[in-house]
């Protein structure tokens, strides 16, 4: 790739905390208007986050998963709907740095659009006769040769950031006699390209995840960036499994953390007349907190001994699919248990946790879904051989 360069995207470098408290002042409008915080956005390219899993050599910061956990973690305290958008572009910025298959013109062009122009991307890949591509089958999204043109043609829904985004990497079928899959680059202000306003979902309001419309979009030789045949596909990266899973997992365990803080604050504020006192002097608010910090700290744990083992190229997919299903199941349970003990002020939209209960609860649909997950443990347990004691 190219030779170091300097992002021309004024940078400010605020720390992800400080872009989470500023996130958190602005959530709950965003949440009613169900539009992207694209003013986060903006923070986040200011701050020069649009870089962070992109080469040094190619003028970015070269992080990896740690990194990405930590601030996608982070930025889902203050706002879970900007992380995801944030989440979806790094690991997008991953997967291309590893690949062995993009053509180095289509590397460096959303390399250099994201240092240099603030520009987005994300994978779109779910449609809605196919469902999500990691259940298998073949898209109905196209790819055909029309007199030396390739053209697109077909429809992806639940496109998280979709009116932000300026790529997308779109799962595709060609219309070959033996059809391969994977990925090909659109860029998403091209002609044919159209948005469908069709995200109106309980959880995770301003994600923006509409549908987008393809329409005899031509693409030029360069987007064909990653096409296989089915059965190329079906081992998966790890990569992709692990980071996916992993960040997924980061992000709603920083929902958990940010309704326990607003739990604490509501305990120590909230004195009924009856008591004459806050109810964080109760015992039962004692013991309700044990409980909550205990399932933060599982998943701290269960995070920290993923990432290690990712890093050393030692950790199997199927362990990082079932310990985003452990965390996203502890970060629901948390959440679940301050709502539970306080009752109405819970469910108030007065109130920050009835946003944090609705958004957490999408941990469960996000990929992989908890009965894929376990599934696929189950098989790897019985399929290998006993432990003799």
């Amino acid at each position: 790739m190219g030779s170091p360069s300097t992002p021309a995207v004024p940078t400010t470098r605020q720390t992800p905390d400080a872009l989470a408290a500023r996130f958190a002042t602005r959530a709950a409008a965003h949440d009613r208007s169900g539009e992207i915080a694209t003013e986060n956005l903006d923070e986040c390219r200011a701050a020069g986050l649009l870089g962070l899993t992109i080469a040094r050599a190619d003028g970015g910061q070269g992080g990896g998963l740690r990194q990405v956990t930590d601030v996608v973690g982070t930025l889902a305290t203050g706002d879970p709907t900007t992380a995801l958008i944030m989440a979806m572009h790094f690991l997008q910025h991953m997967l291309i740095a590893q690949s062995d298959h993009w053509p180095e013109a289509a590397q460096r062009q959303v390399t250099e659009t994201a240092l240099h122009d603030g520009a987005l991307i994300n994978a779109l890949r779910v449609e809605p006769e196919l469902g999500t591509p990691s259940r298998g089958g073949l898209p109905a999204t196209r790819i055909t040769s029309d007199a030396g043109r390739v053209v697109l043609n077909g429809r992806k829904i639940y496109s998280t950031g979709s009116t932000a985004l300026r790529w997308g990497t779109v799962w595709v079928a060609t219309d070959e006699a033996q059809p391969r899959v994977g990925q090909v680059l659109v860029d998403l202000h091209a002609p044919g390209v159209r948005i469908e306003r069709s995200w109106r979902q309980m959880g995770m309001r301003a994600t923006g995840s509409h549908t987008f419309v393809f329409e005899n979009v031509e693409l030029p030789e360069t987007a064909l960036v990653d096409l296989r045949l089915p059965e190329q596909w079906q081992s998966n990266d790890g990569a992709l499994v692990t980071g996916h899973a992993l960040a997924i997992a980061a992000l709603y365990d920083g929902v958990a953390r940010a309704a326990r803080d607003w739990l604490i604050s509501f305990l120590h504020a909230r004195v009924p007349t009856a008591l004459g006192r806050p109810l964080a002097t109760l015992p039962r608010f004692h013991t309700l907190l044990g409980q909550i910090d205990a399932l933060l700290m599982t998943n701290r744990s269960i995070m920290d001994a993923a990432l290690d083992q990712a890093e050393n190229g030692t950790y199997p997919g199927t362990e990082a699919n079932l310990a985003k299903y452990v965390v996203t199941e502890n970060a629901i349970k948390a959440v679940e248990l301050g709502v539970a003990a306080i009752g109405n002020p819970a469910l108030s939209e007065d109130n920050p946790l009835e946003r944090h209960f609705r958004n957490v609860l999408c941990a469960r649909i996000h990929s992989p879904q908890g009965d894929v997950a376990l599934a696929a443990a189950g098989r790897a347990a019985l399929t290998e051989p006993p432990q003799r004691s």
